[in-house]
């Protein structure tokens, strides 16, 4: 098994074991396919894309970045829902997707994937810029980054919706 599928499992018994226990999960749960779900997560995707610029645009750039993670990761979870998966966790959510693609069920270039793992070296992920501009103390972000993470966005919003609608 791959490390993704063993992942993969690991959030699904966590998932049942929490919902056993009366609790929220904090994993996956398998689901009937959900197209009207996915849908959702794709207006949500193109909703936070829109925050990109507003936030750009009112002197928020750092909030720009936040918006385009989580562009990128409603894409994911609109994926999700279409092949029958509903996450509450964003390491079980990125596996699943490495999943679906190693399990040919999806065709998703690995740097959509990447953009939302840590890197052991690299501060330049989405999910790195992310926690550096949430946690830390920079209020601006350079023009051509937020530039990059705009083509991403767009791009993987392009990608969701051909998987979902066709």
């Amino acid at each position: 098994m791959s490390q993704a599928s063993n992942h993969v499992s690991w959030c699904i018994n966590k998932a049942k074991k929490e919902l056993q226990e009366g609790k929220k999960h904090r994993g996956i749960v398998e689901i009937l396919p959900n197209i009207e779900k996915a849908k959702k997560h794709i207006e949500k995707a193109e909703h936070n894309f829109n925050a990109i610029l507003y936030f750009k645009q009112g002197g928020y750039s750092d909030w720009s970045v936040s918006a385009a993670f989580y562009t990128l990761y409603h894409c994911f979870l609109a994926i999700l829902a279409k092949h029958g998966y509903e996450s509450r966790n964003q390491e079980c959510t990125i596996s699943s997707i490495q999943y679906l693609k190693e399990n040919k069920k999806i065709a998703i270039e690995d740097r959509f994937i990447e953009a939302l793992q840590h890197a052991d070296n690299s501060n330049d992920t989405i999910i790195e810029l992310r926690e550096d501009f949430q946690y830390g103390v920079k209020k601006e972000i350079e023009d051509n980054r937020i530039e990059m993470l705009l083509e991403m966005c767009k791009e993987l919003i392009h990608i969701t919706k051909e998987e979902i609608y066709t």
